[in-house]
């Protein structure tokens, strides 16, 4: 038995910000962003809630998959940076579509968030305890940026993605790695509210989003390339074999490096950075939704989806779509 994905879906905030409007506002430019980055804009909420888009990119994808919620055995939600602390996005989901028959918890690898919870999903089904997950990957980064910092609040964007994903005898998911590294935690952080009770005072303002992306881009062209050789190992495969490679989008950068050690075309890292940004664990699943939507994957497909970011984690999964 495999895990399938037989729906997918998105939802952006509908504000989108260019690298020109940033830099009426902060020491930037357009040319300054692209050149280092590939990015031209991004989506930042402004009423949107991530639950709310969380929802709409879910709906999308159960009526590609032509399932009701109330079908859903499982929806699992990868995030960092839920609308709440409690309850957990994964349960206000579960609300809102009506998924009464659905265990619900919420995941957090950050930028592999989506991988962890699509092989989680992958796991469950495996084992025989579900037959119908909703996986979710969203965010809304921009309540964590520091947006005087230039050289990180640029990076991120807001939004969601989903897939649905059922048990299936041919086709699925046929080899997944995952991994994470605590020792370089300290790379790309946030810290959580600090101690406050009757025996300790912390008026400290709320912190935002820290990172070295030096550090990042070296862990990442070397980390990746060796996880997504892994998973294409596993799944019986070559790298000539992969039709598409959808890994998260951080920066256009890391995305050629890691081409180039593959040895595979660019042609086949489809990309969406320009007009998305990094969404962290929202990233691969709006990604994938808009290479489906795109009609660029075919039946029978072999594809590869990668994530990596804080923690820091890196998971990568190969499927035949």
């Amino acid at each position: 038995m495999r895990t399938r994905i037989c729906g997918t879906g998105s939802a952006l905030p509908g504000r989108e910000v260019t690298n020109d409007d940033l830099s009426r506002i902060m020491d930037t430019s357009d040319d300054w962003i692209r050149s280092r980055t590939g990015i031209g804009k991004r989506h930042l909420a402004t009423e949107e809630t991530l639950a709310g888009l969380a929802a709409a990119a879910a709906r999308q994808a159960l009526a590609e998959a032509e399932m009701k919620p109330e079908e859903l055995d499982m929806i699992l939600a990868a995030t960092l940076s839920a609308d709440k602390i409690l309850p957990s996005l994964a349960c206000e989901l579960q609300r809102e579509l009506g998924a009464v028959h659905a265990a619900a918890f919420d995941i957090n690898a950050a930028c592999s968030g989506f991988l962890f919870a699509l092989q989680t999903a992958d796991a469950y089904i495996q084992c025989g305890v579900c037959k119908n997950v909703l996986v979710v990957g969203g965010e809304i980064l921009s309540k964590l940026m520091d947006w005087n910092d230039r050289s990180t609040c640029v990076l991120f964007g807001d939004g969601a993605g989903a897939a649905v994903v059922r048990a299936d005898k041919e086709f699925g998911i046929l080899g997944s790695v995952q991994g994470s590294d605590g020792t370089k935690g300290d790379a790309l952080l946030c810290e959580n509210r600090r101690n406050n009770n009757p025996y300790v005072k912390n008026d400290t303002a709320l912190p935002y989003v820290s990172m070295d992306g030096q550090a990042i881009y070296k862990f990442a062209v070397r980390t990746v390339p060796k996880a997504v050789m892994e998973a294409v190992l596993k799944a019986g495969l070559a790298i000539e074999d992969i039709d598409l490679f959808l890994l998260h989008q951080a920066n256009i950068r890391i995305l050629e490096a890691v081409s180039r050690r593959l040895k595979a075309p660019m042609e086949k890292f489809p990309t969406n950075l320009e007009s998305c940004g990094n969404i962290s664990a929202g990233s691969v699943p709006v990604l994938l939704d808009y290479v489906n939507q795109k009609g660029m994957i075919q039946k029978g497909d072999k594809i590869v989806l990668a994530g990596f970011g804080a923690g820091l984690t890196w998971g990568a999964s190969v499927l035949t779509w």
